[in-house]
């Protein structure tokens, strides 16, 4: 019986270590996908989105050019409200790639400077960061956009 138990147990905390079968095109349970995505989000987004995924001051006010600061993609910002579909299309397409007559935008297009496996693994890393009510109710927004 003791022997049952523990094997019980192994097999739960196993269970319990391994990647979610999360919903969506994210894997923000998956080390090694979150760290390529960090070094990329380092590498192509810190300079405008920050270091912490603070955004720019006052993302929500156009400035003097036009155009909306870089917003968070931390808990205090919008990213969570998109789905994984919205927010891929969005960073390989800009503006234009989910509307038409899209507005200019500071927000370059990565069509040509990173694969869809990147862009995945730099939207995986942001979604990482994220509390957990938040990650809820984003796999809540995949799952009614499938």
């Amino acid at each position: 019986m003791t022997g049952g138990l523990a094997l019980a147990g192994f097999a739960a905390a196993f269970v319990m270590a391994q990647p979610s079968d999360g919903v969506g095109l994210l894997s923000p349970d998956d080390a090694e996908v979150v760290a390529l995505g960090q070094g990329i989000y380092v590498a192509q987004c810190a300079a405008c989105h920050g270091a912490r995924l603070e955004g720019q001051p006052n993302w929500r006010m156009r400035g003097e050019d036009g155009l909306l600061p870089a917003p968070p993609h931390d808990a205090t910002g919008h990213t969570w409200h998109h789905d994984d579909e919205t927010l891929f299309t969005l960073t390989k397409y800009g503006l234009a790639g989910l509307m038409e007559n899209a507005p200019p935008s500071g927000m370059p297009v990565y069509e040509e400077v990173l694969s869809d496996e990147e862009i995945i693994a730099v939207l995986s890393f942001i979604k990482s960061t994220w509390p957990s009510d938040i990650r809820e109710h984003h796999d809540r927004l995949n799952s009614q956009s499938e």
